[in-house]
């Protein structure tokens, strides 16, 4: 019994023996894999950590120049580039701005070191159960990233950022990281930084954002295109929600304060900038290297354009295209408002800016029409015809060209005030082959059309395909009395500190390029298209009016362009693609557009008490004799 006792005592001893160097060998091995571990690791952190000293050496903040443009009243037009707001500390801003960042993004910031090793865990832990990836970044640690780092997402540069965040620690304190951080983040619409974002959003300082509106710009920090309240104003109103019930969460906000916040949340942001406008402002910046060189700094570009004036062409072009368009086959439009200075007080380039940026206004090579015809006329006129001169409309032949009238209607011996009244293309072709192809181009080319045109007849009825803007241009020198006129919509650049880089001189040719006398009779015959003739669509109540329709072959393209006093407005109608329109006339769509572009654009001028009388006080057009009576009685064709 006792031998068996000792036996089972001396196997249990050899057994304890046995297990004590197993337990002891694993303990060493896990201390050994620790070890070269630790080692492996440090190797690794100083790897990548002997980059640092000349990142750290060489902090970045690239960004695109911006440029903001301003409209005639400083209201703002477009932005372009990256826009920076003053550097601006947390001690100025309002505490609610601060407690809803970190209530988003870091609510440990003021306890942690740099990095969150809470916050990494919950990240992982909602990767692996979610499906969805979420970050578990730090303040510093993305600020980190932006001050020294790619955004490129691999180990290397995850690595050096949480070695440069817990640097940013021992070198900066906790408001300075956070105000650094908050003047340099992404916040959308080319803004950077919270003051940024704030003028862009709410028009006012970050100092003066409400809790509603603080709880918006925070929203932003997780994705702003996304949440922009500007793009998509409901779900920055959801997204706002989030950040004011984080806020309550952590305790920053009362109860009552949440309810009654997000009550609120419908509130209005600074409307959507881009539409019809971005037009103008995209004909604006790309001449501005051209003032300035290279932007050596963020620009504010102050320029002619009239709000009023431009949200009344915009209307017309819309209202007038949703009514007739589809059934006249007519898809764009373009539209140049200008004063006889060379001011550009307004500009749509198109139907839509969002579905298509080409500038059709500036950028367009579309066929005058007879709108080319007053050229034809001036030329005519230097050379000693008067209104009252009587010439013969009737079929005719130049070779194997062989110009016919709209309708094939004749009239025989008539004055050529009718002619151009009733926009006749054989008499406009006779009058060019007497004065000479070249001396009508020379003429154009005076009243500044830079295009390239046709040397041939073809010219008369407006075939070589000119941009709106320089028929604007030529009609605005002959409404100025036959001087100069050349178009500009920059008055001044400044830099955002309020510096003077660039100032337009005041510019008044004194150089006339057409005589006196031929101006007074050719203002006068356009005076008589819009009483009497083919642009009476044109006309408006209680204002003196001269214009001329043009159709272009096969109505591809139809035009009124026109004046009144100082102010010239021209009008194009057509398809892109080159395609006829439905019986689209000068005097239809877009003397229609005219009309109600120019009736807000005469009425902001007299209200502004910067409309002036028609350059030449004749008596409005009549007919000279019975015959011209007889004519005029008859309906005019809107050609």
């Amino acid at each position: 019994m006792a031998a068996r006792k000792t036996s089972k005592g001396k196997s249990r001893k050899r057994s304890q023996k046995s297990e004590r160097p197993l337990i002891i060998q694993l303990a060493r091995l896990c201390l050994v894999i620790g070890i070269w571990s630790a080692l492996a690791l440090s190797m690794v952190v100083a790897w990548y950590a002997a980059e640092l000293p000349g990142i750290i050496d060489d902090p970045h903040f690239e960004r695109k120049y911006a440029v903001t443009v301003e409209a005639l009243d400083g209201s703002t037009i477009a932005r372009y580039g990256e826009l920076k707001g003053i550097s601006i500390g947390v001690e100025d801003l309002p505490p609610h701005l601060i407690y809803a960042v970190l209530a988003i993004e870091d609510r440990r910031f003021y306890s942690h070191y740099g990095l969150d090793p809470i916050g990494i865990a919950r990240a992982l832990y909602n990767n692996l159960t979610s499906g969805r990836r979420q970050g578990g970044s730090t303040i510093t640690q993305q600020l980190a990233k932006n001050l020294f780092l790619t955004p490129e997402q691999k180990l290397k540069r995850k690595i050096q950022e949480a070695i440069l965040a817990i640097w940013l620690e021992t070198q900066l304190t906790k408001d300075e990281i956070l105000s650094a951080y908050l003047n340099r983040v992404y916040l959308g619409a080319g803004s950077y930084g919270i003051e940024a974002a704030s003028r862009v959003y709410f028009g006012k300082s970050a100092k003066e954002l409400t809790l509603q509106e603080s709880a918006i710009i925070a929203g932003l920090l997780k994705a702003p295109s996304r949440y922009s309240p500007q793009a998509n104003p409901q779900r920055a109103a959801e997204r706002a929600k989030v950040v004011i019930a984080a806020m309550k969460d952590a305790g920053y906000i009362s109860e009552e304060e949440a309810k009654n916040s997000s009550l609120r949340l419908d509130q209005e942001t600074r409307p959507v900038e881009g539409t019809g406008e971005r037009f103008y402002s995209d004909w604006i910046v790309s001449d501005l290297t051209t003032l300035t060189g290279e932007l050596p700094s963020d620009m504010v570009v102050e320029t002619t354009m009239i709000p009023d004036i431009q949200n009344a062409a915009e209307a017309a072009v819309q209202r007038v295209l949703t009514e007739s368009g589809e059934a006249k086959k007519a898809s764009q439009a373009a539209v140049v408002v200008m004063d006889t200075d060379g001011a550009v007080l307004a500009m749509v380039g198109g139907r839509d800016y969002r579905t298509s940026q080409f500038n059709r206004a500036t950028d367009a090579l579309r066929a005058p029409g007879s709108s080319f015809k007053p050229i034809i006329y001036l030329t005519a006129l230097e050379q000693g015809m008067r209104p009252s001169d009587m010439v013969v409309d009737e079929p005719i032949k130049y070779g194997r060209y062989r110009p016919t009238n709209f309708k094939n209607e004749y009239f025989g011996e008539i004055p050529l005030e009718f002619a151009l009244a009733r926009s006749l293309n054989t008499v406009a072709v006779q009058l060019a082959y007497n004065a000479g192809i070249n001396n009508v181009v020379n003429t154009a080319r005076k009243l500044g059309i830079k295009s390239e045109l046709q040397h041939d007849l073809s010219l008369a009825l407006g075939s070589s395909g000119v941009p709106i803007i320089e028929m604007a241009t030529a009609y605005a020198s002959i409404a100025r009395g036959g001087y100069v006129v050349v178009p500009y919509g920059i008055t001044r650049i400044k830099d955002t500190a309020g510096r003077l880089v660039y100032e337009r001189a005041p510019f008044a040719s004194d150089r006339r390029i057409v005589s006196e006398q031929a101006i007074a009779n050719l203002i006068y015959m356009m005076e008589g298209v819009v009483q009497t003739g083919t642009g009476q669509g044109a006309a408006i109540n209680g204002y003196r009016i001269a214009g001329k329709t043009g159709t272009s072959q096969d109505f591809r393209d139809a035009w009124f362009i026109g004046f009144s006093g100082n102010l010239i407005c021209a009008v194009w109608v057509g398809n892109d693609d080159n395609s006829a329109m439905k019986s689209v006339t000068g005097g239809s769509l877009p003397a229609a557009i005219w009309k109600e572009t120019m009736t807000t654009a005469l009425r902001v001028a007299q209200q502004r008490n910067t409309l002036q009388p028609m350059y030449f006080n004749h008596p409005t057009p009549k007919s000279i004799d019975s015959l011209i009576n007889r004519l005029l009685a008859e309906p005019a064709t809107n050609q």
